[in-house]
């Protein structure tokens, strides 16, 4: 018999357990640390993998991830490493076809695939990921060519690209459908223009946005909520700490939390973390675990 869900519930539909991994201190890392179901983070697992910064992660295959892409310092690299259904992190696939970046971007889509996009450089390019953790060549990039910028999944099957740089800062998003296809820019958001920031979805069917550089002074903690269809709302007033350089993922199927950075000054790196309710209420910081750090990527599992 199929399950009977209550006619006042929703059902949850990420992924149980999250991921953070790579990054920069002023150097190249590849640790890895994982996020339990109760939104607790875990010391650092030695890293698998080339280390490297400025890379994205999404889930694919309904309980798995990948990291893609970023920079190992010498040069921006497109290879991947797909991580298992237990968190575990495999060794570096050949680089893929697509073009080789740094900064940018990554979510699910189609409640199985995922999608890279985007870039320092500028790039608009975007790169599909199959159920199978298969990353494709690339796509012809749709919107503004930007990098520096934040994806999160909204509506259960769909994705949405945000903010980022073209060497002003700025707020527009794109949309992906729930079979990959990356829309032309919507207008700007009324969210604070911004680069270096995190996203992660949040109550089974919407996002957030949140922190990043708005180069009005200090680094900004303000978040902006996703509606399940993928309306970017104003800014909510910022908790924790201010950061940029930071990154996010879903646990515990309906909620996220943000980890990492690096504050003010530049060069100075956290590994406080953030969570957010299944309402999109972003709590006051936990206690930094593992490595500080920036520039890293994240991804839910299981």
């Amino acid at each position: 018999m199929f399950p009977i869900i209550p006619a006042n519930s929703v059902a949850a539909s990420g992924n149980d357990e999250g991921i953070f991994g790579f990054g920069y201190t002023g150097s190249a890392w590849a640790v890895t640390n994982l996020v339990s179901n109760a939104g607790v983070v875990a010391t650092d697992t030695v890293g698998v993998g080339t280390a490297r910064f400025g890379l994205a992660a999404c889930e694919y295959g309904g309980d798995k991830g990948i990291f893609g892409f970023g920079n190992t310092i010498a040069a921006s690299v497109s290879i991947t490493n797909l991580v298992s259904n237990a968190g575990v992190v495999a060794s570096d696939q050949a680089a893929t076809t697509g073009t080789s970046r740094a900064y940018v971007a990554a979510c699910g889509y189609g409640e199985d695939k995922g999608i890279f996009g985007y870039g320092n450089g500028f790039y608009a390019e975007t790169n599909l990921v199959s159920n199978a953790g298969v990353v494709a060549t690339d796509t012809v990039g749709v919107g503004t060519a930007r990098g520096a910028l934040a994806a999160c999944e909204y509506g259960e099957d769909k994705g949405i690209f945000g903010f980022g740089t073209t060497g002003s800062y700025v707020s527009m998003t794109n949309l992906v459908s729930n079979i990959g296809v990356v829309a032309s820019d919507q207008a700007a958001t009324t969210g604070t223009a911004r680069d270096y920031l995190a996203a992660c979805g949040y109550g089974g069917d919407k996002g957030i946005f949140g922190y990043g550089r708005d180069g009005s002074g200090p680094n900004t903690a303000v978040t902006n909520l996703v509606s399940n269809t993928g309306v970017v709302v104003t800014d909510t007033v910022g908790v924790g700490t201010a950061r940029d350089d930071l990154a996010a993922t879903q646990y515990g199927e309906d909620k996220g939390i943000f980890g990492f950075g690096n504050i003010d000054p530049p060069g100075v790196y956290t590994a406080v973390s953030n969570l957010v309710s299944n309402a999109g209420v972003v709590a006051t910081d936990t206690v930094g675990v593992g490595t500080a750090r920036g520039y890293q990527g994240a991804c839910s599992f299981n």
